[in-house]
């Protein structure tokens, strides 16, 4: 049975459950577990996925639950108005959160997001209008039409409902453009913001789009939350419970939509059970549980890292290999510049930090088909070069112009829309992807469907496409054959391969390639040097910083030589090689 089968059976079957005749504790207890999940399933997006640390999720369910609570019970309203309304004001609050604390980094964001938990429970705790901490009570079960979910087995649906069609909704964001690109976010995988802003993403925009999705997954559980409960109070949203989601989180397995559910469910039935058992140990009642808790997060985050849902995982159904159309209808494709034409132009470009002048008045140009080498001593300056042609750093003087356009002062993702892609100097997959996923990070400006459109699987054709452009691309360098395989498992040779495949995907008019060669052995660099001749012989134009001198001689139509920052000549290989100053600068002999 494939996994997939496995999973629309399982929600069948949970699904039928409030039918069969099972305990109504086990109802109960399956309703906190579907709640929580909900919850959690926003921290296996934001902390798991993009790598954001929030203790604050219970605050936003929280906005759920009283903004029901107060339009029902004094206002007299509807309560899907009520859903509507949580929604609203959790969307505005998001918004204004995110953009506020987002681009705090290291232990800043997880601060932010405890002192909006601790905000928000004094808030309500002390409004006259909101009961304070007594909350508000009375309120209304949800109807629809002459049908209510009153009883616990009919809110039931609901619960369950919403938590099944928020894991099909997150399961697809993950596997999908906007979705890639969370992915490639996470610093404790690998990842950064370096190279999605390369592919042309705004990850402030996507950061930013987890934080609201996870909060306003938090705000449907706070409604269906009070509708069950038929009350409202600040104690369930307060910063205990916003640890002990981050908490299920873990344990589960913090980067997968399985263990959201394995974790809210070990918590939930392992609470109850040293609820009853600890104090008859101890001899006295107390919370001995969060102890417990305490020790078991310990081991979980030394044996088992993860979590727990790899673990289980092993015994289901191994994943299927979604088909790849290659005859799928082609991406759009970018008009490039006849042979010979003006591409790139840089003029007296200077780097300066400090009092450190890095990069000092270095002018070159490129023409389309060319392909030119930058090369010169460690410490010359090649990369930072590099970095300022491509928008990584910002120029302190001088002008770049790209297919005739001003590109210095753009950042990187403005540049990339422009026509240029580039490789890294230390590559930059995302491991825990495959191959032909991290290619599909290259045609990110070539698709245009986003969040919505993912989650409710609406960009199904456009997916088709670029995974078909994917392995086009793979073929082009050979490595179409391990197209399925994980990034992080391949040798550092074919991951360079990789990664001129995947700027390869953006149809890019100038290729700017850094230190390809660096760190691969002999038959690599061979293998390297056929797919860039390759390329040469197909008239794309390319940029190349490379140690190697023998692979740079033969590979380019001309090569400019930086010495301390400053332009030390520009010919041809065989200009270069026979020129004094060059092999002065290289081996320290007098010219």
């Amino acid at each position: 049975m494939k996994r997939s089968h496995l999973a629309a059976a399982a929600a069948v079957l949970l699904l039928a459950l409030p039918f069969a005749p099972v305990p109504d504790f086990w109802i109960t207890q399956l309703n906190y577990i579907g709640l929580f999940s909900l919850v959690v399933l926003g921290l296996v997006l934001l902390t798991g996925v993009g790598g954001l640390t929030s203790f604050g999720q219970a605050a936003f369910a929280g906005v759920g639950a009283y903004a029901t609570a107060y339009l029902t019970t004094v206002l007299g309203l509807s309560p899907w108005l009520g859903l509507v309304a949580g929604l609203g004001i959790t969307l505005v609050l998001a918004l204004v959160i995110g953009a506020l604390t987002l681009r705090m980094s290291g232990h800043y964001l997880p601060l932010a997001t405890i002192c909006w938990c601790l905000a928000l429970y004094y808030l309500v705790g002390n409004l006259d209008a909101l009961g304070k901490y007594d909350g508000l009570l009375g309120l209304p079960a949800v109807t629809l039409g002459d049908f209510s979910f009153q009883s616990e087995r009919r809110i039931y649906l609901l619960i369950w409902l919403a938590a099944l069609l928020a894991a099909l909704g997150v399961t697809r964001l993950l596997d999908s453009r906007p979705g890639r690109i969370m992915r490639a976010l996470n610093t404790n995988r690998g990842g950064g913001s370096t190279m999605p802003e390369a592919m042309g993403a705004s990850t402030f925009r996507y950061k930013l789009v987890m934080f609201v999705v996870a909060a306003l997954l938090a705000s449907v559980s706070g409604w269906l939350y009070a509708h069950m409960q038929r009350s409202v109070n600040p104690s369930p949203f307060g910063i205990k419970f916003g640890i002990e989601y981050l908490f299920m989180a873990v344990l589960g397995g913090i980067g997968t939509v399985g263990g959201a559910f394995a974790g809210a469910a070990l918590v939930k039935l392992a609470e109850d059970q040293l609820q009853a058992w600890l104090p008859v140990i101890f001899g006295g009642s107390g919370n001995y549980e969060i102890i417990v808790f305490g020790v078991v997060l310990v081991l979980v985050l030394r044996f088992a890292p993860d979590g727990l849902w790899p673990l289980i995982a092993r015994w289901l159904p191994a994943r299927g290999r979604r088909a790849v159309d290659e005859n799928a209808p082609r991406l759009s494709a970018r008009s490039h510049p006849e042979g010979g034409a003006a591409l790139l132009d840089v003029r007296r470009i200077r780097k300066q930090f400090g009092g450190l002048v890095a990069v000092n008045d270095i002018s070159f140009a490129i023409r389309a088909g060319d392909i030119v080498g930058l090369i010169g001593p460690n410490g010359a300056g090649k990369s930072t070069t590099f970095n300022l042609v491509s928008g990584v750093l910002p120029l302190t003087a001088g002008e770049v112009k790209l297919l005739g356009q001003r590109v210095d002062g753009r950042g990187s993702r403005d540049i990339a829309r422009a026509g240029l892609s580039r490789t890294f100097q230390h590559v930059k997959l995302v491991p825990d992807m495959t191959v032909l996923e991290n290619v599909a990070l290259g045609c990110y400006l070539r698709t245009r469907s986003g969040t919505a459109a993912a989650m409710l699987g609406l960009d199904r054709a456009e997916e088709m496409q670029a995974r078909a452009e994917a392995l086009r691309q793979l073929r082009r360098i050979g490595l179409a054959g391990q197209a399925h395989e994980l990034a992080g498992n391949l040798a550092l040779g074919p991951q360079r391969l990789v990664e001129i495949a995947r700027a390869l995907a953006s149809d890019p008019s100038l290729l700017l390639l850094d230190e390809p060669a660096a760190g691969l052995r002999h038959k690599e660099k061979e293998a390297l040097a056929e797919v860039l001749k390759q390329l040469k012989a197909e008239g794309l134009s390319l940029l190349l910083v490379e140690h190697d001198m023998d692979f740079v001689m033969k590979l380019t139509d001309r090569i400019v030589v930086m010495e301390f920052g400053r332009h030390l000549m520009e010919g041809t290989p065989a200009e270069v090689q026979a020129s004094p100053a060059v092999r002065a600068a290289y081996l320290g002999a007098d010219e």
